[in-house]
């Protein structure tokens, strides 16, 4: 027959012994590394004291890197935020909880906030001389991402002097934006060179920009049929859209040609216009081709003023061949 099992008796005395040994041990360490200590004016700094403070330090590093991410990917979950509003949002969450990291920090090792009174002081002179691009670059990227003049993915061309770069944003940092070209080569450019520099923007309001392509005919050509050959190799192209359509306009009737200019849309500023001039422009040469209309080459007109030396010149070659040789000799 069985019958209820006992309980098993646990040796509380036991174990409590047990854990007053460990922290008797725990205090014994503890009193050894605080022997091994210095003291600078006030303060008293052992071993065991930097290795509370180094164990605090990391806990608010980590603790501070778990937090920021979760909320970026809780922010980047919400509908309706668009590139630069999450990014600005990514700003200021990661500014917000580095922050309190740091505050949370000093209020846990003890130190008193008025101790950095000196070090704000001395900051904040290092920011107004050896740290003014830096700040200068932080707040134009605020404000870039604030009014939204620029975002991830446009389209932009910045104007620097005699160099211009065109590319796709791909990210506004604190201190720099990345442009990568159509050559595949990402550009950091700093954020305040986009606050006071020219900067084209293809994509702010439309993704639709027109592409103009000047080519010339020589004279004697039916107009009407090059306009209609230039309408057909510009349609050709399958980036150039259909809505709304190329056009073409007669723009001057110039010295030695007939000059003119092709216009057309497209919507994938970010692959370049270099590549749909060629095709427009090879569309167009086989066009010619086929229906005999001549690109003309320049013409110059050259006139001699009439002087004694033009006169013996023209004689000179009037002259039989025999005759030369008596002509030189004079």
């Amino acid at each position: 027959m069985t019958g209820t099992p006992h309980p098993i008796a646990v040796p509380v005395h036991a174990v409590k012994a047990h854990f007053h040994a460990v922290n008797a041990q725990l205090h014994d360490w503890f009193d050894t590394l605080d022997d091994i200590s210095i003291d600078v004016g006030k303060y008293h700094i052992s071993l065991a004291t930097a290795l509370w403070m180094v164990t605090v330090v990391l806990f608010a590093l980590i603790s501070a890197r778990v937090a920021g991410s979760v909320a970026r990917r809780l922010l980047r979950r919400i509908k309706g935020l668009d590139s630069a509003q999450t990014s600005l949002g990514d700003k200021m969450i990661t500014l917000a909880v580095w922050t309190f990291a740091f505050f949370a920090t000093i209020d846990t090792l003890g130190i008193s906030l008025t101790a950095f009174t000196v070090f704000s002081g001395a900051f904040g002179l290092a920011i107004g001389f050896g740290l003014q691009t830096t700040a200068g670059n932080l707040i134009a990227g605020i404000i870039l991402l604030l009014d939204r003049s620029i975002k991830p993915g446009d389209v932009v061309a910045v104007t620097s002097g005699s160099t211009t770069t065109m590319g796709v944003v791909n990210k506004i940092g604190i201190r720099a934006i990345s442009v990568t070209t159509l050559d595949n080569r990402e550009y950091l450019i700093p954020n305040q060179n986009l606050m006071t520099s020219q900067v084209e923007n293809w994509s702010y309001s439309s993704r639709r920009v027109a592409v103009s392509i000047p080519i010339s005919v020589a004279y004697g050509s039916d107009i009407d049929m090059v306009e209609a050959l230039l309408l057909e190799a510009a349609a050709a192209v399958p980036r150039v859209l259909a809505d709304p359509p190329p056009s073409v306009a007669l723009v001057t009737l110039g010295p030695s040609a007939i000059d003119w200019s092709i216009s057309c849309w497209i919507n994938d500023p970010e692959n370049g216009i270099g590549g749909i001039r060629s095709e427009v422009l090879k569309n167009t040469w086989h066009l010619f081709r086929e229906r005999g209309v001549e690109i003309p080459f320049p013409q110059q007109d050259v006139h001699l003023r009439d002087s004694d030396g033009i006169r013996r010149l023209a004689r000179a070659l009037l002259q039989q061949p025999d005759e030369a040789p008596d002509t030189a000799e004079r």
